[in-house]
């Protein structure tokens, strides 16, 4: 198991929102790939196409559409400034609102982590694969 290092909100909120966006990408993939080997219904090539269905571009911008009215203020903020922020980075075979909306979203999931709010983040990401939280 490894320790999270927990920031405080406010630390979090300013953080440059590509930081926020590579943490986000890296705990969405991780939850995605989690929940379909606990499915155990796929295998070898099959999961990595289920994996990637939810992760590239279009994919979280179809979550993001769904989830957006649910977002805080907080959450809208970091959302707003990551899908806005200037980037030299170039979509690869995504339309560039896709690009961007996904950047927005995968800020916010690396906020929510980097926060250490388990719950919120559990909450939205089980949306994501159509699940609604326990809690």
């Amino acid at each position: 198991m490894f320790d999270l290092g927990v920031l405080d909100e406010s630390e979090a909120r300013i953080m440059n929102p590509q930081v926020l966006a590579f943490v986000g990408d890296g705990v969405y993939s991780l939850f995605i790939r989690q929940k379909l080997v606990l499915n155990g219904k796929l295998k070898g090539k099959d999961l990595h196409n289920q994996v990637t269905n939810f992760v590239k571009a279009s994919g979280q911008s179809n979550f993001i559409e769904k989830i957006l009215p649910l977002f805080n203020e907080r959450e809208m903020s970091v959302f707003k400034r990551a899908r806005n922020h200037k980037t030299l980075s170039q979509a690869k075979n995504a339309s560039i609102v896709d690009y961007r909306r996904a950047t927005g979203l995968e800020a916010v999931i690396g906020y929510l982590y980097l926060c250490g709010d388990v719950d919120r983040l559990n909450q939205l990401l089980m949306l994501s694969i159509g699940e609604k939280d326990e809690n």
